[in-house]
């Protein structure tokens, strides 16, 4: 099973941006789409965006415009950047298959600052 490493989180203010990474362990060329998940404290772990093998992409609605996912295949991760971070993007940011399978990795704080 790949093992998958996320970091690039911290406190960040109100319209301020981070960059998420995710290293994987092994290859991730093959796998055909993968994600970032966040949690906040007291909600659903929902999906945030995705990255097909092929370049397709998915966004959720609340950060349409905003968070931009991609890939580099040769150093086997997945980016996620933020940019307009608001507070209620503050979360624990994990990557993954989409759909889900498998643990999560320990993820990255997301803190937002109002």
């Amino acid at each position: 099973q790949v093992q998958l490493v996320e970091s690039g989180g911290g406190l960040v203010q109100t319209g301020g941006s981070l960059r998420l990474s995710c290293a994987a362990s092994e290859s991730i060329s093959t796998i055909n789409m993968m994600g970032w998940y966040r949690k906040a404290p007291g909600k659903e772990r929902e999906l945030v965006a995705a990255l097909s093998s092929g370049g397709d992409t998915y966004y959720a609605d609340f950060v349409k415009g905003r968070f931009t996912v991609s890939r580099d295949n040769a150093k086997n991760t997945l980016y996620l950047q933020m940019n307009s971070l608001k507070p209620e993007d503050a979360a624990m940011y994990h990557c993954g298959r989409v759909p889900a399978s498998g643990s999560w990795g320990q993820g990255t704080q997301v803190t937002v600052s109002s």
